[in-house]
């Protein structure tokens, strides 16, 4: 087994400083470990003194040497990408926008199943129900209904009571 060098153009002393000066605990955490590694405690140790394993402080020693302090930032990758494009999202937007038509559609405001079908119908996109309502929170939309109102309704009558 090869052993794995830690570079040193920063004493443990510095790193130390670092991680005491660094405001994202992970970072710290990990800056400590190294610290600790290059002061003189085994890697098992090191790692369990930072709460974390000793493989797992490999990688930071790797991401380190190549990338220096700047290498222990997480790096996310943002995730899976939408299902609906951002013009699908905008025309299923003015779609609840525009509301259901009583007469054509059979009901008188969408589900989430309902668009779940337009999704599918307009797009060739199967989603979730509640994939479907996620995405409905992130365009601003809330679950409210309007309070139906009868379609013989006086509003003078109303009005007047």
């Amino acid at each position: 087994m090869k052993e794995l060098k830690i570079r040193r153009d920063r004493s443990p002393a510095v790193l130390r400083k670092l991680a005491k000066a660094e405001p994202d605990a992970r970072i710290a955490r990990r800056l400590l470990a190294i610290a600790n590694a290059l002061g003189g405690m085994s890697r098992a140790e090191a790692a369990a003194s930072a709460g974390m394993d000793r493989q797992t402080l490999r990688d930071w020693v790797i991401r380190y040497n190549a990338h220096g302090v700047a290498g222990l930032c997480d790096q996310w990758s943002g995730g899976r990408p939408p299902r609906l494009t951002a013009e699908e999202q905008e025309e299923l937007l003015d779609v609840v926008l525009a509301g259901a038509d009583p007469e054509k559609d059979g009901f008188s405001a969408y589900t989430r199943d309902d668009l779940v079908a337009v999704a599918k119908k307009r797009f060739g996109k199967v989603m979730h129900p509640t994939s479907m309502g996620r995405l409905l929170r992130r365009l601003g939309l809330s679950r409210q209904k309007a309070r139906p109102s009868h379609p013989l309704k006086d509003p003078a009558a109303a009005a007047a009571f």
